[in-house]
């Protein structure tokens, strides 16, 4: 049995050691070192990176954000924190401090550039992802940061760097402050921002414990007790940073487990054969439910009262509607979801014709110098159709001649419509 165990051990260690794979370690710190500066190229790369990703979160283009992440440079300042505090050189410290704070600010400053003269002012769900942060960001961030460290420090590094900077997602956070600033929406700039702080915190803490793990040399000389003060330092950072998050995170997790008791209850107590359950709300300390068919009897609402405490709902105030009322609430809500679809139609064909209106002024503007033998034109539309109603000038042999099919071509392809008709106007 002890053998087996001894087996078991030496076939683990033989799989998960990592010192057998080590990267040398002068070529570690100097290729950190390297990677955290920012000026020159790393710097107009990340100026590049912040706008493509502003543009994603624009128009809400996941791709297009995680490009900006793959070509991004922040990792290595954040890395360089890290194993500066791992190895004790206090001089890569300061510099990767330094370049860290000016590739915040530059980037912060470009996302808000962008977003101040952007057209699009819309909050889509992309950048909305950003603002909430909780302890699963903190999670991603620390295995981000580990494997970004093992990939760096070792030999086998495959493709683990860019998938790192998709993982951490350091440059939408940026962006989504930058549009806080812009907009003048703080709640925005702050929770973006406390995502970004949770990131860089905790990839440079992950890098750190590889350092220690991989037991890298120590280079500081400074006296037991200093070491042991920046040890509380960082110990009382982690704490900081933890206890926003951890706060989210347990309001997240109360507002799904209540959703999940509320639909649990409403399937379990209300559902019968008969009866359709057609919609439900909560609004304050009251579960409003509408019920349509069979009527669900006064004394099957009372035991369904009674059994809210079993899901968590003790003080929550049941309302059932039903009967006349649930017919006219669910009549209410077809008429107001007919409504909105008009609405909507409406909205397009007021569109259609603006765009029409619009194409017309431009049209005419081009075609006076394009053709010059036409008196007038308009664009629009007929019985579904486009229809251009063209003048051309009469009376005059001088007239320059207008080659109506040619006229007609032009016109299809400005107009984007291949079936544009054109009419002649006395």
């Amino acid at each position: 049995m002890k053998l087996n165990i001894r087996n078991i051990g030496k076939s683990l260690k033989y799989y998960f050691n990592l010192l057998s794979d080590k990267e040398d370690e002068r070529q570690v710190v100097e290729q950190v070192s390297a990677g955290v500066e920012f000026r020159g190229t790393n710097l107009w790369i990340l100026m590049c990176a912040i706008m493509i990703a502003s543009l994603g979160l624009n128009v809400n283009s996941t791709a297009v954000i995680i490009g900006a992440m793959l070509i991004s440079p922040l990792m290595g300042p954040i890395i360089g924190m890290g194993l500066s505090v791992g190895i004790g050189d206090f001089d890569l410290l300061k510099r990767a401090l330094k370049n860290y704070g000016v590739a915040t600010l530059i980037s912060v400053v470009t996302a808000t550039v962008y977003f101040l003269i952007s057209p699009l002012s819309e909050a889509r769900s992309e950048l909305l992802a950003r603002t909430s942060p909780s302890l699963y960001d903190v999670l991603i961030a620390f295995f981000g940061g580990a494997a970004g460290v093992l990939a760096l420090t070792t030999k086998s590094k495959g493709q683990v760097i860019p998938g790192v900077a998709i993982a951490t997602a350091l440059m939408p956070p940026l962006c989504t402050a930058g549009y806080g600033l812009a907009t003048a929406q703080w709640s925005y700039f702050f929770g973006a921002f406390y995502l970004f702080f949770i990131n860089t915190v905790f990839i440079a803490v992950a890098t750190f414990l590889g350092v220690k793990f991989l037991r890298f040399h120590t280079l500081s000389t400074l006296p037991p007790e200093r070491l042991q003060y920046g040890r509380r330092v960082i110990t009382v950072i982690l704490v900081i940073t933890l206890i926003p998050a951890a706060v989210m995170t347990v309001s997240i997790v109360r507002k799904n487990i209540f959703e999940r008791n509320v639909a649990s209850f409403v399937e379990r107590e209300l559902h019968q054969s008969g009866t359709q359950i057609i919609g439900r709300a909560v609004e304050h300390d009251t579960l409003r439910v509408v019920a349509v068919g069979r009527n669900i009897s006064d004394a099957e609402v009372s035991e369904a009262r009674n059994r809210m405490g079993y899901y968590g709902l003790k003080s929550m105030v049941l309302e059932v509607i039903q009967g006349a009322d649930a017919e006219l609430a669910a009549r209410f809500n077809s008429e107001m979801a007919a409504s909105e679809s008009r609405t909507a139609v409406l909205a397009r064909q007021l569109e259609e014709y603006t765009r029409y209106d619009t194409l017309s002024a431009h049209v005419a503007d081009e075609a006076g110098i394009l053709f010059p033998g036409m008196e007038s034109i308009a664009v629009g539309r007929v019985g579904g159709e486009t229809v251009a109603l063209v003048k051309i000038a009469d009376g005059d042999d001088n007239a320059p001649h207008v080659d109506l099919e040619q006229l007609q071509s032009w016109l299809r392809a400005r107009s984007g419509d291949e079936q544009l008709q054109l009419v002649l106007r006395q």
